[in-house]
């Protein structure tokens, strides 16, 4: 599977009801905010990525796209922190000095955070937008107009990558011929593009559900979402993970 397919039932994860889920991902963030060990991170990004291609039955092609800016910005992470803490030399580069504290720490923070993008990966690619929606307002007791919001913004997640590439394209097109780069202003006005995008389409969203009568009154669901006992014990699993998470992160 090259794109992301909420809808796909075919994957095990798309069978555990999406607030669970949503609370699983939400704690994982808590919980490992503390978290610096570089073996513990690695081991929860590697079950990360498990969880979004055997678990949510994600492509290479895709799984490298989402993960792409995950990669780049721990690569970062890694280089700042190796050149700013710590005391024990591991490397120069010419004048900079790398050190292995610093590497380390970096390191931790970059697992840590491609292992929360795998998760919200995962997530995203195993719960169609219907379903995420009915079980909020069934099962968190959330509120349509922010169950309605919540689903705009899951589907606006899952837009980004196609929008952020024709943005992209668009911006080539204007450039002199024979020259292909973009360059950082490039890049920041396609940046400022999309962000331009998303609000004029949550407006259109904001309008369409207005329209619609959104809280008007009560809704009828036409296939509600369930709570089964295979979501209770994986909710008190998670818990159980996320606690023995938390606690790791503090005494590291």
């Amino acid at each position: 599977m090259n794109r992301l397919d909420p809808n796909n039932a075919a994957s095990v994860l798309s069978r555990l009801n999406p607030t669970v889920k949503a609370a699983l991902l939400l704690g994982l963030g808590l919980s490992t905010f503390t978290l610096a060990n570089p073996k513990l991170c690695a081991l929860l990004a590697a079950a990360g990525l498990a969880a979004a291609v055997l678990g949510a039955r994600v492509g290479p092609r895709a799984l490298g796209l989402f993960m792409l800016p995950f990669a780049t910005f721990g690569l970062g992470l890694v280089v700042v922190n190796a050149t700013t803490r710590g005391d024990e030399a591991l490397c120069h580069l010419g004048s900079i000095e790398f050190t292995r504290d610093g590497a380390l720490v970096g390191l931790a923070f970059a697992l840590r955070g491609a292992a929360l993008g795998a998760f919200t990966l995962a997530f995203l690619a195993s719960t169609p937008p219907r379903a995420l929606l009915s079980s909020l307002m069934r099962h968190a007791r959330l509120s349509p107009r922010y169950a309605f919001a919540l689903l705009a913004g899951h589907r606006a997640l899952l837009l980004l990558p196609e929008r952020w590439v024709q943005v992209r394209r668009a911006r080539w097109q204007r450039l002199p011929a024979g020259d292909p780069r973009l360059g950082v202003r490039g890049f920041a006005a396609c940046a400022f593009a999309l962000l331009t995008h998303a609000i004029r389409d949550s407006e259109r969203i904001a309008l369409a559900l207005e329209s619609r009568g959104l809280g008007a009154g009560p809704r009828t669901e036409l296939v509600p979402s369930r709570f089964t006992r295979a979501d209770a014990l994986v909710a008190a699993l998670g818990a159980l993970a996320l606690v023995a998470l938390g606690w790791a992160g503090a005494v590291s």
